[in-house]
């Protein structure tokens, strides 16, 4: 047995069974490992960012962690920008990066890169295994570690020999440590603060669905506190039934005024609420100066306890929370609007639905809209950095085979990450990609505006814009094997809508935006 079989072995026996993977010369021993395990759910990505989008909205769904194969230093910078967003979601995401075989690392050949310092610039965890025989145990602290602290970036580096040479066992991980909790002073100090005027709770992780969200809705009914999530949602439950949470907005001007009248903020789950870039002349903090701000419970501690401790010191157990009515709309008609898109997701998206949204631009009021769907989860991009919707689909799918999966992305943002569209053909996943085409980065003419520019010229604005050539989403989704249909009305895309939430399998819809 070699080492990677060893690694392999160790994955299974701790409960990692599935890979997202783009291999290189460096992992084939891995792979070979791999094919021996049919248990393991092997993924092919087409791009390094696939596996690391994948990887983080797995995680999401499952609450446990799948891995990721990368090939060298290349491969894993390939993957930075969604691990930055898993990162920010506080996702549990295990990378096995494969390397230079030891010996050959003294030489400067053309794929050495320094993988160490890009590992260690992204990885809550990062460690370089030695020989064959710790590959096992290596292995087992990596996936340790990606579990701890509600879930963490780690990356185990797989030099090429110690993968082939000769090993003795597999292992299995150990569970990581408890986390850590509030003293109870904090909890009482906490739920005399959130019963005083003018109190906000903003909370973020396991606090926005299934129990959590329960608890703290109960928190927000019985103290009339103001209940929100930050901007960015790793995983929201919504529609009918779910308990009220209030986004905060993304621009500067609505995120403040939805803090105005704030004594004090408490903290579940979520950092500091702070505006996405600084702005000359608007402030990059956006609660008013007089409100003082509480971190009662950071990201990486017993967030379910705290609510729970909170519920029991405001006797609050019986309280039923504010819920979302879910009443679904009627799809409208007619020319397509940004909110007209959200109204028809609230009406047509099917019950216990995943809905994934980098609709940077035009999707910033679905949150509100989709409290009138029937019951969904509501995944975002955290990070902010485009192209994770396509694969966050491939994960989230993966993770919830019996879920459908609708995922609604720009058409600059999809193009980062196209590739998604092959996996999903290949795995036969049940997603139903929308993408928002306005032939163009939205945002950033939005943005423009934002710091101040009030006019540009030929040199900005084909900065700005996906049109000359025109995108062909339609052929594109054809070309990786999904079946793809063009919208340029909403009665259009209603009828496109309701074909692929009935069919299996992926299906996109490219809707023209006016």
């Amino acid at each position: 047995m070699n080492g990677a079989e060893t690694l392999v072995k160790t994955l299974l026996s701790s409960g990692v069974d599935t890979v997202f993977a783009n291999p290189g010369t460096s992992e084939m021993h891995f792979v070979a490992a791999l094919d021996s395990h049919p248990e393991m759910n092997c993924v092919l990505c087409l791009f390094e960012g696939g596996t690391s989008g994948a990887a983080d909205s797995y995680f999401r769904m499952k609450r446990d962690v799948s891995a990721t194969l990368l090939h060298l230093a290349p491969g894993l910078a390939n993957g930075f920008a969604n691990l930055h967003n898993a990162r920010k979601a506080n996702s549990g995401v295990l990378n096995v990066v494969g390397d230079h075989a030891t010996y050959h690392l003294a030489y400067e050949s053309p794929l050495k890169g320094n993988l160490d310092g890009v590992a260690q610039s992204i990885s809550h965890w990062t460690r370089r295994a030695e020989d064959a025989v710790s590959v096992a145990g290596d292995g087992a602290a990596a996936i340790r570690a990606a579990r701890a602290n509600n879930g963490q970036i780690s990356t185990l580096i797989l030099p090429a020999d110690t993968a082939w040479n000769e090993a003795e066992a597999a292992t299995v991980a150990t569970a990581p440590a408890d986390l850590v909790r509030p003293w109870p002073a904090e909890i009482t100090a906490a739920a005399a603060r959130l019963s005083a005027p003018g109190a906000v709770l903003i909370v973020s992780g396991d606090a926005l669905f299934g129990e959590g969200l329960e608890l703290a809705g109960k928190i927000a009914a019985k103290t009339g506190a103001r209940l929100f999530s930050d901007t960015s949602l790793p995983r929201l439950r919504t529609g009918a039934g779910a308990p009220v949470v209030t986004q905060l907005p993304y621009p500067v001007p609505p995120k403040i005024a939805a803090l105005e009248g704030t004594s004090s903020i408490t903290l579940v789950g979520v950092g500091r609420p702070v505006t996405f870039f600084a702005y000359p002349g608007k402030p990059s903090l956006p609660e008013p100066p007089e409100a003082g701000v509480f971190p009662l419970c950071r990201p990486e501690m017993d967030i379910l306890w705290t609510l729970r401790a909170l519920v029991d010191e405001l006797d609050a157990d019986s309280v039923d929370p504010d819920r979302c009515a879910g009443s679904r709309p009627d799809a409208p008609t007619g020319a397509v609007t940004a909110d007209k898109v959200g109204v028809a997701l609230a009406a047509l998206l099917p019950d216990n639905a995943i809905f994934l949204n980098e609709a940077v631009s035009n999707g910033r009021n679905y949150s509100q809209m989709l409290r009138e769907a029937a019951p969904i989860d509501v995944l975002g991009s955290t990070g902010g950095s485009i192209g994770w919707c396509l694969p966050g689909a491939v994960g989230a799918a993966t993770a919830c085979p019996d879920r459908k999966v609708v995922a609604v992305t720009g058409d600059g943002s999809g193009m980062y990450t196209a590739q998604s569209l092959w996996t999903m053909a290949r795995q036969g996943l049940d997603v139903t990609v929308i993408v928002l085409a306005n032939r163009g980065y939205q945002i950033l003419r939005n943005e423009m505006g934002n710091v101040g520019v009030t006019s540009y010229g030929a040199n900005a604005q084909a900065m700005l814009d996906v049109d000359g050539p025109q995108l062909d989403w339609v052929a594109l989704a054809k070309g990786h094997g999904v079946p793809g249909t063009r919208a340029e009305d909403m009665e259009t895309f209603a009828a496109a809508l309701r074909a692929g939430v009935a069919a299996d399998g992926p299906s996109l819809i490219e809707l023209v935006m006016g």
